[in-house]
């Protein structure tokens, strides 16, 4: 049975083969013809059957032909627009710009200014990554909110923006902790100040002012003894004006800790130096420690300075 019936499985497949081949084919030749018009509306016709691919095979063709002429904005809307659906928000973006900046006049421009941002909205990385199309979104974002202040999208890109503006939050948030954990207290607390100066309002403020008590007196703690006394006497400040600010705070223990210690800190310190008055042994090695500080802080300058 099954052999009678092979001959004509075969001829069946060769038929469906030959005629998806002349479809192809037929593309093809299409594409490569110079029938711009009948070209623009099998690609407007693919691209209503979502066949996106396709049909922006064939608008490429004709970007360059039809610039200037009474066709080319729907050519360059569609052409923006495949790449849209395609997910290729780059090349989105970049033609959703131009037909924006081309064609500010026609009624699609509001939609095209606003797809040039959330492009690069759907394009802006994760918050641990470089951050240069987040702060190009922003900015493309506010500038549409500038131009249609009445537009019913105005909402949606003001919810965008604060989303990115958490995003680079997080990452100020994540790299001003990540210089206390590898233990460049200084420039820990520098970074936590900058933090909480760039959002005032930032939902971390409880918690990097508590890291800025403890950053600070890392800070003290490693310091030389002559300098300690000022040192610790900040870390005394930073942690009074914390326990004013957050009364009932989960880190009060923790501060009031670091607050014993710096004045444990401060007594050492003292004592230490007063020793070194009549131990010239002391006072040697205190001084051999000084010039070891001030050597390692030339070469970590020296480090800095080299860095690009």
């Amino acid at each position: 049975m099954f052999k009678k019936q092979l001959p004509l499985f075969v001829g069946l497949l060769i038929v469906f083969m030959v005629a998806a081949i002349g479809c192809k084919s037929k593309y093809e030749k299409l594409k490569a013809s110079n029938d711009n018009a009948k070209k623009f509306q099998e690609g407007k016709r693919l691209y209503d059957k979502k066949e996106y691919a396709k049909a922006l095979g064939l608008f490429e063709t004709l970007l360059s032909r039809y610039r200037g002429t009474d066709g080319a904005t729907d050519l360059f809307y569609l052409n923006a627009m495949a790449n849209y659906k395609l997910k290729d928000y780059t090349s989105a973006a970049y033609h959703f710009n131009e037909f924006a900046t081309s064609y500010p006049s026609d009624p699609r421009a509001e939609e095209a200014r606003f797809l040039t941002a959330y492009c690069y909205y759907l394009d802006a990385p994760s918050y641990s990554l470089d951050q240069e199309n987040t702060y190009k979104c922003i900015e493309k974002l506010q500038l549409f909110i500038n131009l249609y202040p009445k537009s019913d999208r105005v909402a949606e890109a003001s919810k965008l923006i604060q989303d990115l503006r958490d995003r680079l939050e997080l990452k100020a948030y994540t790299n001003a902790k990540l210089y206390l954990i590898v233990g460049q207290n200084l420039a820990a607390t520098i970074a936590f100040g900058n933090v909480l100066r760039d959002y005032p309002d930032t939902k971390y403020a409880e918690e990097l002012e508590f890291l800025t008590i403890k950053a600070q007196y890392n800070y003290a703690h490693e310091s030389l003894e002559y300098k300690q006394e000022d040192r610790y006497n900040i870390v005394i400040a930073s942690a009074d004006q914390f326990f004013d600010k957050y009364p009932k705070s989960t880190y009060t223990a923790d501060a009031q800790q670091l607050r014993k210690d710096s004045l444990v800190g401060i007594a050492d310190a003292k004592r230490l130096l007063e020793q070194a008055k009549e131990d010239d042994k002391l006072a040697r090695r205190l001084a051999r420690k000084d010039t070891l500080y001030n050597q390692r802080s030339e070469v970590q300058d020296i480090h800095k300075k080299a860095t690009p």
